[in-house]
């Protein structure tokens, strides 16, 4: 037995080592420059899917290594990044669907550490996870595999971890920029980033005729100092902080949060239910009623969305209200509603007819609405 064992493992040396040489042969020959454009493409797909094969073979090899640092010296990253490698090898020895997704390079190292974090928290994950990769861009899988971590620690001391982990700091880059950067809980954080947001978007359109308008991060920038130092001009129309409880969970006097009922922020994640329940003291308070994915439709005719609609709409799809992303690229920053048919075209404000887009998306519609003459009030 021992003797085929070592037969089989100089095969493998032997067709690793044979590729390399055949990708070295290839580096030699490549010349991007002189290539059209769809051989690009087609070589570059093979590139890829070539690297992510060699992922699995980094993967599962790093098991045997004594330690990260070897690992980090061999691939020549860093060694925080070999110990991601080291613990998704292990969760792949106990997944199959992850381990073989790897396996046929149909998804990458980056991607197969993600999943493994949701797997490692959410045993069973990985199978709709890698068809999340094998879809979607890779924020979205972040996102999606986020939200499976979550939701399943929220039971297992995720609010004390929460709590215990936020923190402040500051330093002075090489152009003297100050940098600040603070982890706040939940709770805390969303509203303030959804207040700078709103600031931000006011700063933006100020500066719309500029002949040299800055990009949004900059306005951000302004507008997290100007509510800093007390200057800025307040919360926008869209809610600053939305939390969904399950009226089971009220019942039972914010106590706990059983399988199937949700204390969150969509599209950030849990709360505690106490901190849900302090919140409650002081905030408006709306029902929300819907069967099975069924979320009751509003329609107005007008340009401004109407209160309803727009607390339903930030909520996301039920039953998992997950908030709201890019209907496009699955962005969930800076995201505006769209009204699919445009509201010059007697488009309503009705859930059916608004889509969440980032600006960026949202832009490129109108553009493409514009050149389509869809911006036209229809003839009568």
């Amino acid at each position: 037995m021992s003797h085929r064992l070592a037969i089989i493992t100089s095969m493998e040396v032997d067709y690793v080592e044979e590729a390399v040489a055949l990708l070295e042969k290839a580096n030699a020959d490549l010349q991007p420059e002189l290539l059209p454009a769809p051989v690009a493409r087609r070589l570059l797909a093979s590139y890829a899917r070539a690297r992510r094969l060699v992922d699995y073979g980094i993967a599962g090899l790093s098991r045997k290594l004594d330690d990260a640092s070897e690992l980090a010296r061999t691939t020549g990253t860093s060694v925080g990044k070999a110990k991601e490698t080291v613990a998704t090898a292990k969760v792949m020895g106990a997944s199959p669907e992850l381990s073989s997704a790897l396996q046929q390079g149909d998804i990458s190292l980056d991607q197969a550490t993600e999943i493994a974090r949701a797997e490692q928290s959410a045993p069973g994950a990985a199978q709709e996870l890698v068809a999340v990769a094998q879809e979607q861009p890779f924020h979205v899988l972040k996102d999606q595999a986020r939200k499976v971590k979550l939701e399943a620690e929220q039971h297992r001391d995720l609010f004390a971890r929460q709590r215990a982990a936020r923190y402040g700091r500051s330093h002075c880059d090489e152009l003297g920029m100050v940098h600040v950067h603070l982890a706040l809980e939940p709770h805390v954080g969303t509203p303030i980033a959804a207040r700078a947001e709103a600031e931000a978007a006011r700063l933006a359109r100020a500066a719309r005729n500029d002949d040299t308008p800055e990009p949004f991060e900059r306005y951000l920038a302004d507008a997290y100092a100007a509510l800093l130092s007390g200057s800025g001009k307040g919360p926008a129309r869209r809610p600053e902080l939305v939390v969904l409880v399950s009226h089971e969970v009220v019942q039972r006097g914010w106590s706990e949060v059983k399988e199937g009922e949700l204390c969150k922020i969509p599209g950030v994640g849990p709360i505690s239910p106490q901190i849900a329940k302090a919140i409650a003291q002081d905030a408006f308070l709306s029902g929300v009623f819907y069967d099975g994915k069924d979320l009751r439709h509003f329609a107005r005719w007008t340009k401004n969305i109407p209160i309803e609609v727009a607390i339903a709409l930030e909520l996301g799809e039920p039953p998992s209200f997950d908030g709201v992303c890019c209907t496009h690229c699955g962005n969930r920053f800076r995201t505006e509603f769209d009204h699919v048919r445009p509201r010059f075209a007697h488009g309503p404000s009705s859930k059916p007819n608004l889509k969440p887009r980032c600006w960026s998306c949202h832009q490129a519609k109108t553009k493409r609405d514009r050149r389509a003459g869809k911006l036209k009030p229809p003839e009568s």
